[in-house]
């Protein structure tokens, strides 16, 4: 059925059908969630033990390798990945991606269960997760008051300010930037324990068991129930003080006379400043797969109703937010969409002369991408970076159809049809070449959408949204193209063309063509030729990853040596920041040394966060109010912070780095001979630290930190009645406390607050005093050195491994200017790498991964791309070897996009990609046009040359004609129009360059392939 003639018929329901189709999605635009990227869903499950005071190596032994054999054998495990620190073990499960992540989370806590006997009796009950936030912060505040302490700020964003974000629709988690945690402490004089033949974990216990309330059951009094509550816990700390501690000897004494009862706050573990003050800040944390945008919004609306209700002291204020970027790279890409829509229309115009023709062919833009919204909206994507891109790749597209169905209209005008015949039977003509170019994209995108892992997840929006937008512009072309055409255009063509006045681009084509067809051999073989030398061009184009564009925010790590304590990570950070603050170019610097205080698990890196480590969040003025971009000014700030003495200083991009990795560059060697892999990884850190087109270079190797450690002698320890396990536990609990969990509560009002219990600080720093702990034995209570040795030593302060091995990450960023995948190839090509010995395996994390993972699935896409392309040219012509000829031009497009990438400064990353890929859909429309022209004018009997002259001359108009509107199309992206494009930039270069050589070749080298096919 001729579906163009039936919409000319029956104009009514197709005006309804894209007037309910463009309702619907201006209503799912309204709706549609904005984001950076794509919501992906990582199949993770975190498996979390902890056993306090067990040194990292215990750990691995004991507990690790003992979690990882009992998880290997589950379905869809694709990595295990796991992080040994003191008292802790984390294991992150890796499925495949596609694997349902709540199975994955049952499946790995039975294989856990199963194991729990043979782990020690003293660890915690592991605990099994998955990752609810979606990374790291992407909004801070901090709070500040001149009438309040620091104590008191950090309640109140504990308790209201954390209460109020968490009632916010998609927050996941609030951390605490610094300030201090309230508790009381109890501190005991190791005198008074000994004399009075007590110790500071009996203590602990009695404690424990004597300050609480308990449920005791109910009574039938009074004719009804009534519950019964045991009502121990101290009410005030003076209460607490008086607790009697009972004592071996039958006698029981208050818990003051043992020592000091006080309020005070637990160790400093962070300290947050705001451009050098000391602050109180709380950073948010994104729920997975909740909208960046409006999150915020949500968060900022939290926050002035939170205003309103703050005594008027209390100051909050916002120090950096993510949105703002996402917000203003979003609004940046839908005016390239509207501009780039904006000069398809007036290249249409320019070719016609026409205003209806122009209105006609433009309203298919809106037409098609309005209602791809609501597809967007039922398939549950968001308007990203990736479906964004996918609407501003086509709009170029959307009007091809159009155009291709209009020119053939207004050609048939001019031979003297009547309005109404021409529009019936041009589009009944041009229908199957408008069918085809429509499928030969959709056949190549949506192999891009399926292409599997990671990529394919950020993809798989991306392709379908193309696809769809391409199908909705067919529908136009098919039925309101023709049916406005027929009811709007003039009898006569404003613009027709004639013999005499034909424009100049088609009579210097219809000179060459018949050249062209009498050389065939000659240019057969500069189309080889090309093609080999845009092969040649490969070597010369850097490789990367993706450029994520000026977001006006710097990100400092900094990693001290294992043992300093947050106050020297607090030194440094305070001497970046001043560095930073001379810079122009600075608004605000919020540093943050140490561990954040979390309400839950915002990370799965593994990386060991600790009072050693630091971050500084640098942001810059506005790019149009600086003169130095963000690279050039990273590369000139970088030397001058790493002169701070004493600490590993390292500047990027924030976000530069993906799949789970810090660092631009992450190398992993893994291996079960520990001391092998120390030896390669060593050599190969130092080769590394060598090329120039890497800084910041560091290694995971475990560092090894001061120890005490004690050895017991189990002969004594046993003549004694001493359990190793007491022993272990009384000096955890008097140098440290028990663990939060095991400590003794005290109830402040409607908080909750720990009771730690250790000795006194100055016996906590001194060897000998450790000696000296009680511990009780079978005659009473024996000194800690009378059944153990008490030494100094060192040990590792954490263990990496990958499945099930030993692992060191060796990583490194880019220096500005260089090129991931050629830095890449350098580290293959060093001594080390390519001399490594037999059970060292390498691997690699973070963007190198996803850009191979990238480059691998691009490849196989690509292949099934054109392979769905011959297999719909072959159903549509109905034939073999035409379809062939069509296919052509896709070597054609090669060379262009590699000069435009070239010649454009872009790296041939995951935009130059797409744009490649984008291509070998566009070209073969111009081969189809030609073609499928010929064989009709073949069918008419007309000769070969007579059909392929016809061809030429009648389809140059609109080949050009979208070629043109296309390249009109992408010329705001490549041109780096507005802020966040720039990263788009690479893709719609690599479009542009291929446009124009295929075109050209196209129009002269097709139908010379044309006449060696039909041979």
């Amino acid at each position: 059925m001729n579906i163009s003639a039936w919409a000319i018929r029956n104009p009514i329901p197709v005006l309804l059908l894209f007037f309910l189709l463009s309702i619907l999605g201006l209503q799912s635009y309204r709706t549609l969630g904005i984001n950076q990227w794509p919501n992906v869903d990582f199949p993770i499950v975190v498996v979390s033990v902890t056993r306090p005071g067990a040194a990292a190596a215990e750990l691995e032994t004991d507990v690790t390798r003992k979690v990882e054999d009992a998880v290997m054998g589950l379905s869809g495990l694709e990595h295990v990945r796991s992080t040994v620190v003191e008292g802790a073990s984390t294991t992150i499960l890796e499925f495949y991606v596609g694997v349902d992540t709540q199975a994955a989370l049952n499946d790995a806590r039975d294989a856990v269960s199963r194991i729990r006997q043979q782990l020690p009796a003293d660890v915690n009950e592991p605990v099994l997760s998955r990752p609810n936030g979606s990374g790291d912060p992407f909004i801070s505040y901090t709070v500040a008051s001149s009438q309040r302490s620091v104590g008191e700020l950090s309640r109140l964003v504990d308790e209201d300010i954390t209460r109020a974000m968490l009632t916010v629709s998609g927050v996941a988690e609030v951390q605490r930037d610094g300030g201090l945690t309230r508790e009381v402490r109890v501190r005991l004089s190791p005198a008074r324990l000994q004399a009075l033949g007590t110790s500071v974990d009996f203590v602990t216990g009695q404690l424990r068991a004597l300050n609480l309330n308990a449920p005791g059951g109910k009574s039938a009094m009074q004719g009804g129930e009534i519950g019964i509550r045991t009502l121990g816990a101290a009410r005030t700390v003076d209460e607490l003080r008086a607790v009697r501690i009972p004592l071996a000897n039958g006698r029981a004494v208050r818990l003051d006379e043992l020592g000091s009862v006080e309020w005070g706050f637990a160790d400093v573990a962070s300290i947050a400043r705001l451009d050098g003050k000391p602050v109180v800040g709380f950073s948010v944390v994104r729920a997975q797969g909740a909208p960046l945008v409006q999150t915020e919004d949500g968060v900022q609306r939290a926050v002035k109703a939170l205003e309103k209700t703050l005594p008027p002291d209390l100051k909050i204020h916002l120090v950096r937010t993510q949105a703002t970027y996402t917000r203003a790279a979003y609004t940046a890409t839908i005016d390239a969409l509207l501009l780039g829509a904006l000069l398809a229309v007036i290249v249409i115009y320019a070719f016609l002369r026409n205003w209806q023709s122009t209105l006609i062919s433009g309203l298919a833009i809106p037409l098609s991408v309005v209602p791809t919204f609501f597809v967007m909206d039922w398939l549950g994507y968001s308007l990203n970076g990736m479906t964004t891109l996918a609407l501003t790749l086509v709009v170029g597209i959307l009007v091809d159809d159009a155009i291709v169905d209009l020119e053939n209209i207004h050609r048939h005008i001019d031979m003297g049809k009547s309005v109404w015949t021409a529009a019936f039977e041009a589009t009944q003509e041009i229908g199957l070449a408008v069918m085809a170019t429509t499928m030969t994209i959709v056949a190549v995108f949506v192999p891009v959408s399926f292409m599997g892992g990671i990529p394919g997840m950020f993809f798989k929006s991306f392709g379908i949204s193309v696809a769809v937008a391409v199908l909705f512009s067919l529908l136009v072309a098919r039925t309101l193209t023709p049916l406005m055409a027929a009811y709007l255009l003039p009898e006569h063509a404003q613009g027709a063309e004639t013999i005499e006045r034909e424009p100049f681009y088609r009579k210097y084509y219809m000179r060459l063509l018949p050249w062209a067809l009498h050389h065939r051999w000659v240019v057969m073989g500069l189309a080889v030729a090309i093609f080999m030398g845009s092969l040649a061009l490969i070597p010369l184009i850097p490789k990367g990853f993706i450029n994520n564009g000026d977001q006006g925010e710097a990100l400092v790590t900094i990693e001290l040596p294992v043992g300093v304590g947050v106050e020297e990570t607090d030194r440094v950070a305070l001497a970046a920041t001043e560095i930073l603050k001379r810079r122009p170019e600075v608004v605000s610097v919020f540093a943050k040394a140490g561990t954040s205080q979390g309400t839950g698990m915002s990370a799965t890196r593994g990386e060991g966060a600790g009072v050693n480590k630091g971050q500084l969040f640098v942001t810059l003025v506005p790019r149009h109010d600086r003169k130095i971009g963000i690279v050039d000014w990273i590369k000139e700030v970088g030397p001058e912070l790493r002169t701070i003495p004493g600490a590993r200083l390292a500047i990027n991009l924030p976000g530069a780095a993906g799949g789970g990795a810090s660092k631009n560059v992450n190398l992993i060697l893994r291996g079960s001979d520990g001391v092998a892999l120390e030896r390669v990884s060593e050599a190969v850190l130092a080769q590394m630290r060598g090329l120039s087109d890497l800084r910041d270079v560091s290694s995971s190797s475990a560092e090894l930190r001061p120890e005490i450690h004690i050895r017991p002698d189990t002969a004594r320890a046993a003549e004694q009645g001493v359990l190793v396990a007491s022993i272990g536990r009384t000096a955890r609990v008097a140098t440290q406390g028990d663990i939060d969990v095991n400590l003794p509560k005290f109830n402040a009002g409607d908080e909750q607050l720990n009771i730690r219990v250790q000795l006194t600080e100055d016996v906590r720093h001194d060897l000998a005093a450790i000696g000296n702990l009680m511990l009780p034995g079978r005659s009473g209570m024996v000194p800690l050195r009378s059944v153990a040795d008490v030494s100094m030593g060192t040990g590792p302060v954490q263990i990496n491994r990958y499945d099930r091995a030993r692992q060191v990450t060796l990583g490194a960023n880019l220096s500005p200017g260089a090129s991931l995948g050629n830095v890449m190839g350098k580290i293959q090509a060093l001594p080390a790498m390519k001399a490594l010995p037999a059970g060292i395996e390498q691997g690699s994390l973070g963007e190198a991964k996803i850009m191979g993972e990238i480059f691998a699935g691009f490849g196989r896409a690509l292949g099934m791309g054109v392979l769905l392309i011959y297999v719909v040219l072959v159903l549509l012509f109905k034939g073999f070897l035409q379809p062939a000829t069509i296919m052509g031009a896709l070597p054609l497009a090669i060379g262009g996009a590699f000069l435009g990438l070239l010649f454009g400064g872009k790296e041939l990353g995951m935009m130059g990609l797409i744009g490649i890929i984008m291509l070998m859909g566009l070209v073969t429309k111009n081969s189809i046009l030609l073609v499928e022209y010929a064989l009709q004018a073949r069918e008419q009997g007309l000769s070969r040359q007579e059909a392929l002259l016809k061809a030429a001359h009648d389809r140059v108009r609109p080949i050009l004609m979208t070629t043109i509107a296309m390249i009109a199309g992408m010329l705001p992206i490549a041109m780096s129009l507005g802020e966040g494009t720039e990263r788009l930039s690479p893709m719609a270069v690599a479009v542009v360059g291929g446009l124009i050589t295929s075109t050209l070749l196209t129009l002269v080298i097709i139908p010379v392939a044309y006449t060696f096919v039909d041979d």
